[in-house]
């Protein structure tokens, strides 16, 4: 019996983090074969080559799929999105896959479903159901959930709200959070190993991610600079900085960052990418998660650890009460990251309201793609609700 082809589509540095478990689940079963596709900023020098962090863990990517263009204008974007279309169209061409994985919201995995949607590949979605209101990536996940035929979600009411927009119950899985289940199954660096790392003691640093807020007109650059002005209100505490992603003005908040970085050389570290264990390991140990990122919201609070949410990017995702939310303004900013450092905020950890949780997500996933029929899988009927 020939084994199934299921196919995963990572095209960044944090969607390869949440996906490398189950990739190598799906690699270790006899009745899978494992086909990987890399592309968007995986490929691209700006942004750390970071493909080379798959193959360094020992898995074979079998297309890669040149994109992005050198701009990060909303035109740029467009034009790569079409770029990868077509490189998609030739890869499934030649892949032939029996499923297609995709995770998430991102414009390359848009690409990828279109493709996969017109070539009648059925496409199984992960982290359907979420709400991103700042970005983008809120309409392009829902697009994604119509495009698909299973749906693996993260919480009860991600999964409802999949159901909302239309799709069958008994496809809609609720298994819970892969970064979350990624951390419960994961041995991470000790804070003698990130000292020697870093240079210094992370217990006092403030680990910042910050990305653009994409449906937010020509803001990026003020925020950023407003976050930074913030940031020099806290000397006492050095500055772990992870560049931006390749959305509409990453570029800019990318130049910012090695700016700051240059003038404040024995206090800042930014990096590209500090890949998946050294990242997480680091939220571990920080003092306090701060910028735009899922990964405040969704993974710091399985650390206990708070986290100032700033701006509308994942307005209407589902928060810990370890989660402060504030404007992207210097004045909020520094009074949000002053209550995180309280005692008397501190003191409030210990009673987390975890949203996200999960255990053995990728080996849920893995066992239903490979127990799943998928004889007329892409022919679907429209659920309504009653």
């Amino acid at each position: 019996m020939s084994k199934r082809k299921v196919c995963i589509v990572t095209g960044t540095r944090a969607e390869y983090g949440l996906l490398s478990s189950l990739m190598r689940e799906i690699k270790h079963d006899d009745e899978l074969e494992l086909q990987i596709i890399a592309t968007g900023m995986h490929l691209s020098p700006e942004f750390g080559l970071t493909y080379k962090e798959i193959e360094e863990d020992n898995f074979f990517i079998d297309e890669k799929i040149e994109m992005l263009l050198s701009s990060d204008t909303p035109s740029s974007i467009v034009k790569s999105m079409g770029i990868a279309t077509i490189g998609f169209a030739d890869a499934f061409q030649r892949l032939q896959p029996d499923i297609l994985v995709l995770l998430g919201d991102r414009f390359e995995i848009l690409s990828a479903a279109q493709a996969a949607l017109v070539m009648k590949i059925p496409i199984a979605h992960i982290s359907g159901g979420e709400l991103t209101e700042g970005a983008i990536d809120d309409s392009i996940r829902h697009s994604i959930t119509k495009m698909s035929h299973i749906h693996f979600t993260a919480t009860e009411d991600y999964a409802r709200r999949v159901i909302q927009l239309g799709e069958q119950p008994n496809m809609v899985l609720n298994v819970g959070d892969l970064g979350v289940g990624n951390i419960r199954d994961m041995e991470l660096l000790s804070i003698e190993e990130l000292s020697e790392f870093y240079g210094f003691n992370p217990e006092k640093s403030l680990l910042i991610t910050f990305h653009p807020a994409t449906l937010e007109n020509d803001m990026s650059k003020l925020q950023m600079e407003n976050l930074l002005s913030a940031i020099d209100h806290f000397p006492e505490y050095k500055v772990i900085l992870t560049k931006s992603n390749a959305d509409t003005d990453g570029r800019i908040i990318n130049d910012l960052i090695d700016e700051y970085a240059v003038k404040y050389p024995d206090r800042v570290k930014s990096f590209v990418s500090l890949g998946q264990l050294r990242y997480l390991s680091t939220m571990k140990h920080c003092a306090v998660v701060i910028g735009n990122s899922s990964s405040g919201i969704i993974e710091a609070p399985v650390f206990l650890k708070p986290t100032v949410n700033i701006g509308d990017r994942q307005k209407g995702r589902l928060k810990a009460n370890s989660v402060i939310d504030c404007d992207p303004t210097t004045e909020d900013i520094i009074n949000s990251v002053e209550v995180a450092l309280s005692q008397e905020f501190q003191g409030t950890l210990s009673k987390m309201n975890l949203k996200y949780d999960g255990r053995a997500v990728s080996l849920t996933i893995k066992d239903y793609l490979k127990k799943i029929n998928l004889n007329n899988i892409v022919k679907k009927r429209f659920y309504d609700l009653v």
